[in-house]
């Protein structure tokens, strides 16, 4: 957990800028065996026919029984204009005086598939219609409607003379009125189907091309392309997702380069020890160091060794934080009592570099419910980053108090060192983004510690904050749990 002076290390590897956007292909599979019928284009083209399909079908079925009937009513229509112009003429003379006109109008109107009946002082002159509307004519009343005549529903139109007399005209009604209005309306609906068909298939291309363009996208990002970028464009919904991919391809771009400048950091932390050792194993294994320098080698062999194992063991548990079985000891802990025993433990070493130590505590116990061990190695871990940092003659306090009504216990650590910017505390526990920005410029670690403390203390139940200190360097604030069932569900 505590972290080493490091010697100088290489130039800094610069994050590479920000992509510009590429244009994505809008054409092509992004995967190859893919059925038509199982796309979003097909898919909504069917949709589309079938909803103009019902359309279409609702529109017939309301339709043609009104157009049925409107042209009912204009046969019936068009009959009483004939029986108006048929009594007209038969009116201008009497009945029994017929001229050659009246018998004209008759022919023609019979040709016209219009039977023509005249009652004559209250009788028609041929059977058929029925006497109850012959007595209604004959008293001189107008008839119009549908009638049974000679056995056959028919259009009636029926209209009075002077004298008891009248002439009634029958037609027989239309034969298959609904097959003869279809074949009007056929053309008609089968347009708009056809044109719902265009419709949706013009609006499935417009939906899917960016659901395609985002699948492309999607799929050159999994390849390693990290400079592709989505075009934003309406509606919401696609620049929603154009949004989205774009922020993931930025922040895949911006992990792997924090990742690359970690793993370079680290390689580099774990190259400094190494060589030491290897040069110094070289240099006994030569005999070129003299008898009486070995036990000061060994020693400072031992100490590189040491100051590996710690690295590796640090990297053993960044790597180990999200796995269930991490060991965890929670119990009751006096965290006044923790802070002292670090007092003992730092104050001389705080005290041989001409740094003071300063314990503040509220003089009675600060219970909470913690594994101390792994509260110690944070302790341990931020004061050895604040005693890297502190110039001589600057303090570092560690302080310790109650949390108020919430229960539990905060844990604070302060110098008076250089202190962090606003920008650096809000990328404080990143691992290795305080190395990468300080290394060369001031004593740095391995850029492990703070992710370290950060992911213990979150485990624990726990929550750890940066900031700034009143004696003008960084404050680190972690504040324990006292609810022995959050500290057990976060572990």
């Amino acid at each position: 957990m505590p972290e080493q002076p490091t010697v100088p290390t290489p130039p800094t590897v610069p994050t590479p800028p920000t992509p510009p956007t590429v244009p994505i292909p809008r054409t092509g599979p992004v995967r190859p065996g893919r059925r038509p019928g199982r796309t979003l284009t097909a898919r909504a083209v069917l949709a589309t026919c079938a909803v103009a399909l019902v359309s279409v079908l609702v529109t017939a079925l309301v339709a043609v029984p009104l157009a049925v009937r409107g042209a009912e009513r204009r046969d019936q229509e068009a009959l009483a204009a004939q029986a108006r112009l048929a009594a007209d003429v038969l009116r201008v003379r009497p009945v029994r005086q017929r001229d050659g006109a009246g018998d004209r109008l008759i022919r023609q109107l019979r040709r016209q598939q219009i039977e023509v009946y005249v009652i004559r002082d209250g009788r028609a002159d041929r059977p058929g219609l029925p006497g109850p509307l012959v007595t209604r004519v004959a008293g001189g009343e107008n008839v119009s409607g549908r009638r049974l005549v000679e056995g056959e529903r028919r259009l009636v139109e029926a209209r009075a003379l002077p004298g008891g007399d009248g002439v009634v005209l029958t037609r027989a009604r239309s034969a298959a009125p609904w097959r003869q209005v279809l074949r009007g309306l056929w053309l008609p609906l089968l347009a708009g189907l056809a044109a719902g068909a265009a419709a949706g298939l013009l609006l499935a291309r417009r939906l899917a091309r960016p659901i395609r363009t985002a699948a492309t996208a999607a799929a050159r990002l999994r390849a390693g392309d990290r400079a592709v970028r989505v075009p934003v464009e309406p509606p919401d919904e696609v620049a929603d997702l154009a949004h989205a991919l774009n922020g993931l391809a930025a922040a895949l771009a911006t992990s792997e380069g924090r990742q690359r400048e970690f793993l370079l950091s680290v390689s580099h932390e774990l190259r400094t020890p190494l060589t030491a050792i290897r040069g110094y194993a070289e240099a006994l294994a030569d005999g070129v160091i003299e008898a009486d320098a070995v036990p000061a080698t060994g020693r400072t062999v031992l100490a590189e060794a040491e100051h590996l194992d710690r690295l590796v063991r640090d990297l053993l548990a960044l790597a180990r934080l999200e796995a269930v079985d991490f060991p965890l000891e929670p119990v009751p802990v006096d965290l006044t009592g923790l802070a002292a025993d670090a007092e003992r433990a730092w104050s001389g070493r705080c005290a041989a570099l001409g740094v003071p130590f300063r314990l503040e505590t509220p003089g009675v116990p600060v219970p909470a419910y913690t594994d101390p061990g792994r509260i110690r190695q944070v302790l341990d871990g931020l004061l050895e980053n604040a005693l890297r940092v502190v110039p001589p003659g600057a303090p570092v306090v560690l302080a310790v108090r109650a949390d108020g009504p919430a229960g539990g216990g905060v844990l604070e650590v302060r110098d008076g060192g250089p202190g962090f910017t606003d920008d650096d505390l809000r990328v404080a526990f990143e691992r290795g983004a305080l190395h990468e920005r300080y290394r060369g410029v001031r004593k740095v670690g391995s850029g492990l510690g703070l992710a370290l403390a950060a992911g213990l203390v979150r485990r624990l139940g726990g929550d750890i904050a940066a900031g700034h200190a009143p004696e003008g360097g960084a404050a680190f604030t972690v504040r324990v749990p006292a609810d022995p069932y959050a500290a057990r569900t976060s572990a």
